[in-house]
């Protein structure tokens, strides 16, 4: 199996145990009532596997881009590149700009 797949499919089942036991803390200390609701609830187990798997795939997709982040790449510790020459002229060339006077009472007037 390539590396970076087998890095994904780790990560993302990293992901989600962490969302895991973070549902399950979600509903040990009964956080905005979500355990009561879900213990007196025949639907209870629908609600559980909905919360675990939106949050499984953040705490996923959150895992999977810590590990990428992480990856060092050894190729960019030498510089590479050379002097770049500068195309800006130092002085500024001047822009005739052509205009009528205006005349008091001009915005008065409709077109």
């Amino acid at each position: 199996m390539p590396k970076l797949i087998r890095l994904y499919i780790t990560n993302v089942a990293i992901g989600f145990a962490l969302a895991a036991l973070f549902v399950g803390l979600l509903l040990w200390f009964n956080i905005a009532n979500l355990g009561h609701l879900v213990a007196h609830s025949d639907k209870g187990w629908l609600a559980v596997l909905i919360l675990w798997v939106a949050n499984g795939i953040v705490f996923a997709g959150v895992q999977f881009a810590i590990a990428v982040m992480r990856m060092k790449d050894d190729d960019d510790d030498e510089p590479r590149g050379g002097h770049r020459r500068r195309v800006m002229r130092a002085e500024p060339s001047p822009v005739p700009i052509y205009a009528e006077p205006r005349r008091s009472g001009d915005f008065l007037r409709k077109s």
